[in-house]
């Protein structure tokens, strides 16, 4: 006696995978450009590498070229060479000692301040949601719930009229 072969459960379509990431496909090329950053970023903050050579190793991994690379330059470059400001400018909405933060999660947190300041064609809920997904695809278990807090703090500082506009709608 033979049985039937078991059914397989429709698949998703709705673009996540089923950890609730967004799948590879349904990635824009600024969404790719800021995985890259972040990845760029976190070998900056842990390994203290340069920048051009951070550059030049990520251009070569796969994948780089579905990227937005004038974004990804920016990111890299815009958020190494103003840390300190972006540092300054996120310190005061910690909880901890930025010490103490995750590498990822500091990174992540240069990416939203930078894009805030820099990437004005970019709504700062747009922002917020990028940084999120970050942190939910490499950061840790609810680092995304921390992120979201701090970035919300910071959005109204440096986007006052748009934040206040939305908020009014």
């Amino acid at each position: 006696m033979t049985t039937a072969p078991k059914k397989r459960p429709p698949q998703s379509r709705t673009g996540l995978t089923d950890t609730g990431v967004r799948k590879a496909a349904d990635k824009s090329a600024r969404t790719r450009a800021r995985e890259f950053a972040l990845q760029a970023l976190y070998q900056h903050l842990v390994g203290r590498n340069e920048a051009s050579a951070i550059d030049s190793f990520t251009r070569d991994l796969i994948g780089f070229h579905k990227a937005d690379a004038a974004h990804f330059d920016a990111l890299l470059h815009g958020c190494v060479e103003s840390a300190e400001a972006l540092d300054a400018l996120i310190t005061p909405h910690l909880d901890r000692k930025m010490a103490e933060i995750s590498p990822v999660e500091h990174a992540i947190l240069w990416i939203g301040a930078y894009e805030f300041q820099n990437a004005l064609d970019v709504p700062w809920r747009v922002v917020i949601n990028e940084c999120i997904e970050l942190a939910k695809a490499f950061g840790g278990t609810d680092g995304y719930k921390w992120v979201n807090g701090v970035l919300n703090q910071l959005a109204p500082l440096i986007r006052e009229q748009e934040v206040a506009r939305d908020k009014a709608r």
